[in-house]
């Protein structure tokens, strides 16, 4: 897919993402307005891991890598999600960062260069 196409469809996602984030809000999925900044960091996140796939699937040559795209990806789902869950409780967001990093210390193990 072609460079110029790719960040297209990236900010397509994103007004998606933003939609979506003011729709839950305005339909009082979210109680409060400041959750919506961890909820577009989380999403985004989310939108990282398909971008990582991407990637991996069609390297470029002076290109971020998919596992580098990945491990930005996990590190915005784990600050979006602690961030919204510690309006909960705040030992749901220290589960949620240390799966997280479990998590990325196990892909960077099974990683093969």
């Amino acid at each position: 897919m072609a460079e110029s196409r790719r960040e297209t469809l990236s900010v397509g996602v994103v007004l998606i993402i933003l939609v979506v984030a003011i729709m839950l809000y305005a339909t009082q999925v979210i109680s409060d307005w400041t959750l919506i900044f961890p909820l577009v960091l989380l999403l985004s996140g989310c939108w990282m891991l398909v971008l990582a796939g991407m990637r991996a699937s069609n390297p470029q040559k002076y290109e971020r890598g998919g596992f580098s795209t990945m491990g930005l990806g996990l590190l915005l789902i784990a600050v979006g999600g602690a961030w919204y869950l510690l309006a909960f409780n705040p030992l749901y967001s220290l589960a949620l960062v240390l799966l997280v990093f479990a998590a990325l210390a196990i892909a960077a193990a099974l990683r093969r260069k």
